[in-house]
């Protein structure tokens, strides 16, 4: 069973409570002054605008901490040149929290072809360049410059991402666990709600940050192993000389029991035995190879990355220690889900559900997206290699309430200045995950599967979509709500399994087009991906042009895909260029893989090996599309139909052996002939549509790519 966990609504508020509850976070001594305030106790720096939306991640943990009584402030987007704005809300009572914001630094500002980014979504007027690389890395230090005795928290998706080490892609290394490098007190990983609230109240009440040691979902470092634990080295629980086949995750584990070896730091260390001791299990903790052992050994960096996603179910993940240098950096096990009613609660908080006044009417890219959608759930069990939700969040579900949810549109529909009736989304990272869960919570809690849908949906996964239905139809009648979309990434596999939903879906919640994600139509790329077979996305589109035909809507299924991913050859690419050209896809915008921090796909990259099966060093090795020419290419595929692509893919498919496929027929996938000044700046401005009518006699003889 999943261990219990105090409720974050039930501890004692804060003696600051008397001064109530802000319209907004401040983020000016003017705005302090207007409070009454003569300090903050918390100060969040955060790479974004502030935007008090609970989409928002200093937003949500801003509200959160000021409902249990704390003065809370907001650096937004600070001058990390120098320490200045880092000061501007003065001496925090108990810590700086600091987050890069709702996107990794990195991720945020580069490219996956590593070119930087024009716009930055999360900021006024979209403008770029507002915030540092490795954000987290840099506020840190300069909130240290400010007060050099405040406590650092450092938290969100950077620091969760890079909280061991791990591989970077924008410096081609691995590098240290990013508490390391930013010299913080404390790093909280995933969704921090139980973390902080826990964090705040107990420095509130006089203790240090340095004992602050056994918080869940926290890292910290330790001197030397506490009392009563013992080290297993995670060479014993995943060999990376050898290939076995993958355990059965439901059948009883082995035990342990506790031997002297010879170590250098002198630890008591386990090896399994044939009968399980839970007791022991329960102080054992799993040390990963040292950040100087797997800096330059990519398979051993694949290996630690395989036992580190063994251990991110709360329900029975073990403490994770690695040695970097003189210092050994703990993670203790992820945090427990929200209950629904904790969910609830930290969704009902005050948020204004618009940008600070500061900003005036400047627009925020990110908000005019989010500003009408509403996070029902979040988690994801789908396991997909290239993403990283779930390292993140985790994959247990946490939904909200029916109610809570109709509250939330009620509130959008009766407050928000350019409501026009219209909910842009219903979902979270995934559509329609909404309240599934394993039907045994012995078997939840016991479970170490990366994914309850691949290879196949899990027996024991509950699917049904009726909770998901009832609140979809709810919502729909709500009075002065035209219309609501769903946006949020669909898992297709999950829902062919509810004819029902797909029919609900299909008839009043898509405008025109839905947007899925098959990712690949070639069976070793989506075998790399943990992603279903196309007989499944056929399987979907035949009931969504049913449902579709039955409604008397005109509507249309946009597939994305990905190019470059771990796995993945230029014959695999050209197959997949061909699918989509007998079924009439040109794509507008291509995805490319960009190997973000602690992923399975990541590791995949950097090591060159199947790191969903036991690492072998003499075999196991897979087709890594690395080189620009490469990842050029595999994109090219994707936007086969764009003349500048046609040299590059004509030059592949000889070199292929596939000239055949180069001509001016139907069956080709590229013509023979570039159109003239086709490669000069400007002539992508030409949409496929307009090809028809040009006067050139070779677009009149090439409609084919009009389509």
């Amino acid at each position: 069973m999943m261990p219990d966990a105090k409720n974050i609504f039930t501890y004692r508020q804060y003696w600051a409570k008397r001064f109530g509850i802000t319209a907004e976070l401040p983020m000016s001594r003017e705005e302090m002054d207007q409070l009454g305030w003569d300090v903050c106790d918390i100060i969040l720096v955060t790479g974004d605008a502030y935007i008090d939306h609970p989409s928002f991640g200093m937003a949500l943990i801003g509200r959160l901490l000021e409902a249990q009584g704390f003065r809370v402030g907001i650096i937004s987007q600070p001058n990390w040149l120098n320490a200045e704005d880092f000061s501007q809300l003065g001496r925090p009572n108990l810590f700086f929290g600091v987050t890069g914001g709702n996107m990794d630094s990195m991720v945020n500002r580069y490219t996956a072809d590593k070119k930087i980014r024009t716009n930055d979504a999360y900021t006024q007027n979209g403008e770029g360049g507002k915030r540092p690389d490795r954000a987290v890395n840099v506020y840190a230090h300069r909130c240290r410059e400010a007060y050099k005795d405040v406590p650092i928290i450092i938290g969100g998706i950077e620091a969760s991402l890079r909280r061991i080490a791990h591989y970077d892609y924008w410096s081609d290394k691995v590098r240290k666990s990013v508490l390391m490098d930013s010299k913080a007190d404390l790093l909280v990983y995933g969704n921090a709600e139980r973390q902080i609230v826990e964090i705040a109240h107990r420095l509130a009440n006089g203790e240090k940050i340095s004992d602050l040691k056994a918080i869940r979902g926290t890292v910290h470092f330790v001197k030397q192993i506490p009392m009563g634990w013992a080290v297993k080295e995670s060479t014993e629980l995943d060999k990376p000389a050898i290939i076995n086949l993958p355990e059965n995750p439901y059948q009883q584990q082995s035990g342990c029991e506790i031997k002297s070896t010879n170590n250098p730091n002198n630890e008591k260390v386990i090896h399994f035995s044939k009968t399980i001791n839970h007791a022991i299990r329960d102080t054992t903790v799993i040390r990963l190879p040292a950040y100087e052992s797997l800096k330059d050994d990519p398979v051993l960096y694949a290996h630690a990355s395989r036992v580190m996603h063994g251990e991110t179910n709360p329900g029975n993940a073990r403490p994770l220690i690695q040695q970097h240098g003189s210092r050994q950096l703990w993670v203790n096990p992820p945090p427990i889900p929200l209950s629904t009613a904790e969910m609830d609660g930290v969704f009902d908080l005050p948020y204004s559900r618009l940008p600070h006044t500061s900003y005036g009417q400047a627009n925020i890219p990110a908000f005019e997206m989010i500003q009408h959608s509403v996070n029902i759930m979040r988690g994801c069990f789908g396991g997909c290699t290239f993403c990283s939700i779930t390292e993140h969040e985790g994959r247990i579900i946490q939904s909200r309430s029916e109610d809570s949810i109709i509250k939330e549109i009620e509130a959008i529909r009766d407050t928000s200045p350019k409501f026009t009736g219209y909910i842009s989304d219903l979902g979270g990272p995934t559509a329609n995950m909404y309240r599934l869960a394993c039907k045994d919570s012995k078997i939840e809690a016991a479970c170490r599967k990366p994914s309850c849908v691949y290879p196949s949906i899990c027996s024991n996964l509950n699917t049904n979509h009726a909770p998901l239905i009832k609140l979809y139809q709810r919502a729909r009648k709500l009075k002065g709500v035209k219309k609501i979309f769903i946006a949020s990434g669909l898992r297709y596999d999950l829902a062919v399994e509810s004819p029902e939903y797909v029919k609900e879906l299909v008839t009043h919640h898509v405008g025109g087009y839905l947007k899925i994600a098959p990712e690949h139509t070639e069976s070793e790329p989506l075998s790399k991906m943990m992603k279903p077979g196309m007989g499944t996305y056929d399987r979907f589109k035949q009931m969504f042009d049913q449902f579709s035909k039955e409604a008397g809507k005109e509507q249309y299924l946009i597939p994305y895909f990905i190019a470059a991913h771990p796995g993945t050859t230029d014959k695999d690419m050209m197959n997949l260029a061909l699918w989509l050209k007998t079924n009439g896809f040109k794509a507008d915008q291509v995805q490319a893989f960009l190997p973000s921090p602690m992923s399975i796909a990541t590791a995949m990259y950097h090591s060159g090996k199947d790191t969903l099966k036991k690492i072998n060093r003499r075999h196991g090795d897979i087709n890594i599309p690395k080189g620009i020419k490469q990842r050029r290419l595999h994109k090219a595929f994707l936007r086969y139909h764009d003349p500048e692509n046609w040299p590059l893919l004509r030059d592949a498919l000889k070199s292929m052996g596939r000239a055949n496929l180069i001509g001016n027929g139907k069956r080709h996938l590229v013509p023979s002939f570039q159109p003239k000044g086709a490669l000069k700046k400007g002539f992508k401005k030409h949409s496929p549509l307009k090809l028809k009518t040009m006067k050139s006699k070779r677009f009149r003889t090439k409609q084919i790519f009009s389509k």
